[in-house]
């Protein structure tokens, strides 16, 4: 079955897509930006560049870390992150509303061979 992927371009050096999102969903759960980037199999230093990259296209933080140590460190989304996830997570499900009957017409000339 065909299937929509969502990338936004925000500016002319950003953009947000579903690699970024996830990136975001993972550290609101996980609560780490190591943490993240472990369960997207991808280092610590290119999770932290995104996040940083978000931040800069934004203009504000995207994610709040505390530094590690003795007692650790953390990561979590600010209120900027939070509505950026929400907003394109809405906006992903608009777009495969509205793309729902070309996708199906898709499928179907597939099946046609």
């Amino acid at each position: 079955m065909p299937s929509l992927s969502l990338r936004i371009n925000l500016d002319p050096d950003g953009r947000i897509g579903p690699g970024k999102i996830e990136l975001l969903e993972h550290i609101a759960t996980f609560g780490s930006i190591s943490a993240a980037a472990r369960g997207m199999e991808m280092s610590y230093k290119h999770a932290w560049d995104l996040v940083e990259d978000m931040n800069r296209v934004f203009g504000k933080p995207l994610v709040s870390a505390q530094t590690g140590g003795r007692k650790g460190g953390g990561a979590q989304l600010t209120t900027v992150g939070l509505a950026v996830v929400s907003r394109f997570r809405a906006i992903e499900r608009a777009a495969s509303a509205a793309a729902a009957t070309h996708m199906d017409a898709l499928q179907a000339e597939i099946e046609a061979g």
